[in-house]
């Protein structure tokens, strides 16, 4: 899907505030017909594998469709597939100092782990959940006893979560969820990659919340597009329910956060149709954006707590 950027003004400059709610609303809908089906169908599928690369929106995308799942009468958890990850050895662990260590591969995933716990928690058996420290690289010793009630939902997340060699539990036991930006913004001939607007996203987050500088997570991006390619974007049809999670005010959101700096990054040739795009697009206060908005996991003061 495209939109372009003239189409985004008229929205914005006629009444920014309904604009932006009514973007939600949609969004917020098509999330709650999905909690619906789930809803429907929890007795045979109470387990929910999302998946999505960086800056996708993954995480309150779970929190809404939990949410919703709970005012249809679920109880609904989540689970980050980032504490199955394995103890790096210390031979490992010289590696990933030296950049020599693929982090992001399934291997690094105790996938014996994984799948046993995700059968012991369809079938209401009580399990340690392990938890992952990444200041140390290591599984902690504390882990979190969690127990299904009848009736309620699990979501696994994680960039693995619709890779068939990590998750072997049948399909047909499974909802599959992928999230992702997929649409584009065009103006004049440029289209502007979904791509890019997560790099955006990333670059927000990555600043405010991070302690990495625009032009740190700019010099990640081209490693972070080719983990994607390599371990998220094959598996992506084996999706039940395909997210968009572009937001059409957002961009006009991320003038105020990064137009300038990123202007002051022009000489990279990389940014030169997000700055042009940006640049073309009405300004819109954040202030105007609703406190649920899914962009406000990358900007903040949003209604969900990570």
């Amino acid at each position: 899907m495209n939109i372009e950027v003239n189409r985004i003004n008229s929205g914005i400059c006629r009444n920014p505030e309904e604009y932006a709610e009514q973007t939600n609303e949609v969004f917020m809908y098509q999330l709650m017909q999905i909690a619906s089906k789930i809803a429907s169908n929890i007795k045979n599928r109470p387990v929910i594998l999302l998946a999505g690369p960086s800056g996708s929106g993954k995480t309150t995308t779970a929190y809404m469709i939990a949410k919703f799942l709970g005012d249809l009468g679920c109880g609904c958890h989540t689970i980050s597939m980032d504490n199955y990850f394995k103890s790096l050895t210390a031979e490992e662990k010289e590696l990933s100092a030296l950049g020599k260590m693929d982090l992001e591969s399934p291997e690094r995933i105790d996938k014996e782990l994984l799948n046993k716990q995700i059968e012991d928690i369809e079938a209401c058996r009580p399990v340690e959940i392990p938890k992952y420290d990444f200041e140390v690289s290591a599984r902690s010793e504390e882990t979190v006893t969690f127990e299904r009630k009848q009736g309620d939902v699990v979501i696994f997340e994680g960039i693995h979560a619709l890779n068939p060699d990590v998750i072997t539990v049948p399909d047909n036991r499974l909802y599959k969820l992928y999230v992702s930006v997929r649409t584009r913004i065009t103006k004049d001939g440029i289209v502007l990659n979904p791509a890019k607007i997560r790099l955006m996203r990333r670059m927000i987050r990555d600043r405010n919340f991070r302690s990495r500088s625009i032009e740190e997570t700019m010099s990640m991006f081209h490693s972070v597009e080719a983990g994607e390619n390599r371990y998220i974007m094959p598996y992506k049809t084996r999706s039940d329910y395909d997210i968009d999670t572009f937001m059409a005010y957002e961009m006009s959101v991320y003038r105020y956060h990064l137009l300038d700096d990123l202007r002051l990054m022009a000489d990279n040739s990389e940014l030169a149709d997000v700055i042009e795009v940006m640049a073309a697009l009405a300004p819109l206060d954040s202030e105007l954006i609703p406190k649920n908005s899914l962009i406000r996991e990358f900007i903040g003061k949003g209604e969900f707590e990570y």
